[in-house]
């Protein structure tokens, strides 16, 4: 009688809902340590003992507490009473008594009833419930991290450009040297080499000489320095080298983030593109285009692999792969493409084309020269009317035959810009970029019923400022001299870094020590910050101040807020402080059955508290 009864309460419908409702809004994430596990498990320190309202669990802490179950380091229950005490009656207990008619009025099977209320939500549906609602919590939790990813992604690929300058690409290492790759103003390989500047050889002068040689050779303006082992060292001697000689002051020396390179050096497109050489010399080859041009560079990397995620390999992979394919294709065809100088994967992401027709566009500007016009296109194998028209816009010809060819307007448009230019009585070359007149123009008297009147103010946008670029200046920081690890940060030290990833809880900047350090949304601005994006996104150059330094765990706490004080912060900490973020944001627990006046079961759920007090007596 008993299963019959708890198998009726179960698939009540209207009754599921009602406590899922409740759930989602009262109950409480309680989170404990495995027991053993505390040793392999350091740093989940945060989770060893944990109580949070479900409903204000961010993102990040749920997808770190999952991982943390999954290492087998966490274990976690949603609870509706008081998470110390497991055998306290639930609300949702007198919840269902209450829904299917049960209340206690002293007859003989009334506790039996209550035993069975008692049963149905421990053993039928907590059980249910809390898979259901954790599996909500995780999927909200993936979209959030993977939107993380791709707005970190799109800032990381829209990120300023150093130009068309000849670089010297230095992928840093210790014990095997580090890696030379000398690229022209269009990206070409022209020269390569190992140096050994760094511990154990140092071999400086020799390294110094074969640098001189290279930037001599080759009129380098910029040396592009991997921020991976041996970085700091490597910037010292660039540094020491450019300070030493006078002929070298127009060079530039600038560390850029490697994450990825690795992979690309070592995959089946980087040994199609350099057969000969060698691995560890290809990482230095990316190192240095991507100071050229980050976007051209990034796009032959697996988004994956370029690490601005926010617990990337937790979510659903093939959910973040379509988001971040997404993010590539809109930030290439935002920027466009030069025609002339684009590889094949970077006009892969171009609108209407796949791999096969950017393969066909590089072989036949290989075969027959660069492309003249936009309409050179038809010729290449298989690329057709549509693609062309899908894809032309996002296309560019420097210097070509037409100079609408170097622009976004479309070529299907070529005929509206040679009507204004017909009104105005001027050739279209010397109409473009004429602001002053090109503002005098009504749009409305050249739209027709092919072309609008907005598309007809969008190609006049586009001629005032044509083939603009929406990538902000290129700019750099300057890293400490003396602090290349963190044994060398002090508290308050205010240094410049770069911001490397965004995550929901604030911001990690990389301040050349080898592990980037984390600005926590709180301390991000004097002012209320809901969305770090809103202040800082990848790629940006700001000053922090160091607030706490955590050498063994290996975390630097930092501020953008120059008035907060570290010495102060160290001081609020008490020695017993527990580091629990109990009920963060969620208010207090309901802790007893038949609290009054917080519960809708009233007096009946008083008698069943009452009932279930005497049974555990």
């Amino acid at each position: 009688a008993k299963y019959i009864l708890m198998e009726r309460f179960a698939e009540d419908a209207n009754l599921l809902a009602k406590l899922r409702g409740f759930m989602k809004q009262e109950a409480t994430l309680s989170v404990r340590v495995v027991p053993g596990q505390e040793g392999p498990g350091a740093k989940f320190a945060d989770y060893f003992e944990h109580d949070e309202a479900l409903k204000s669990v961010p993102s990040h802490r749920a997808l770190a507490i999952l991982r943390g179950r999954n290492e087998g380091i966490l274990s976690f229950s949603l609870v509706t009473g008081d998470p110390e005490d497991k055998l306290a009656a639930s609300p949702c207990e007198a919840m269902i008594a209450e829904h299917v008619g049960i209340e206690n009025k002293g007859r003989a099977a009334d506790r039996w009833l209550a035993e069975v209320v008692k049963w149905t939500w421990r053993i039928k549906l907590l059980t249910h419930l809390e898979t259901e609602l954790m599996g909500d919590v995780r999927e909200q939790a993936e979209e959030s991290a993977i939107k993380v990813f791709a707005d970190n992604l799109k800032d990381l690929l829209l990120a300023a450009p150093a130009g068309r300058k000849a670089t010297i690409g230095l992928d840093p290492g210790l014990r095997t040297g580090v890696k030379v790759a000398v690229v022209d103003n269009t990206g070409k390989v022209v020269d390569y080499a190992t140096i050994y500047p760094t511990p154990p050889q140092n071999k400086l002068a020799e390294s110094a000489a074969v640098l001189m040689a290279l930037i001599a050779k080759h009129n380098v303006e910029l040396i592009s320095i991997g921020n991976g082992t041996g970085s700091r060292e490597t910037d010292k001697f660039v540094g020491d080298m450019i300070k030493a000689q006078p002929a070298l002051k127009n060079v530039q020396k600038v560390m850029v983030n490697e994450a990825g390179a690795s992979v690309y050096s070592a995959s089946e497109l980087a040994a199609k593109e350099f057969p000969d050489l060698d691995v560890t010399i290809r990482g230095a080859v990316s190192i240095a285009r991507r100071l050229q041009d980050p976007l051209a560079e990034l796009v032959k990397i697996e988004p994956k692999s370029i690490g601005v995620g926010q617990y990337q390999h937790d979510v659903n992979q093939t959910q973040l792969a379509r988001t971040l394919d997404a993010v590539v294709e809109d930030c290439v065809n935002s920027v466009g493409v030069d025609l002339n100088t684009a590889s094949a994967p970077l006009l892969t992401r171009v609108s209407g084309l796949n791999p096969t027709l950017a393969s066909n566009i590089v072989a036949f500007r290989d075969a027959n020269g660069a492309f003249n016009s936009r309409d050179d296109l038809k010729k290449v194998p298989r690329l057709g009317d549509k693609t062309f028209e899908q894809a032309a816009g996002f296309l560019r010809i420097m210097n070509g035959r037409n100079p609408l060819d170097a622009s976004a307007v479309h070529p299907e448009s070529y005929t509206v810009v040679e009507k204004i230019a017909h009104e105005f009585s001027r050739d279209v070359a010397s109409l473009i970029g004429d602001s002053a007149l090109l503002k005098s123009v009504n749009a409305a008297k050249f739209s027709d019923e092919h072309t609008g009147e907005i598309t007809v103010k969008d190609i006049v946008s586009e001629l005032q400022k044509p083939g603009r670029d929406p990538r902000p200046e290129f700019k750099f920081a300057e890293f400490k001299d003396g602090v290349e690890e963190i044994s060398d940060l002090k508290p308050n030290m205010v240094l410049e870094g770069v911001i490397t990833n965004v995550a929901a809880f604030g911001a990690f900047v990389d301040i050349g020590v080898h592990q980037d350090g984390l600005v926590h949304i709180s301390a991000l601005s004097d002012t209320f910050v809901k969305d770090p994006r809103d202040v800082v996104k990848a790629g940006d150059i700001v000053k922090v101040k160091v607030m706490e330094v955590d050498v063994a765990r290996k975390r630097i706490g930092l501020s953008m807020r120059m008035s907060d004080d570290a010495n102060e912060r160290a001081a609020e900490k008490t020695p017993g402080e527990k580091n629990n973020r109990n009920n963060r944001g969620g208010g207090k627990a309901r802790t007893s059955f038949g609290d009054k006046g917080s519960q809708p079961q009233g007096a009946m759920a008083g008698a069943l508290a009452a009932a279930f007090a005497k049974a555990k007596k």
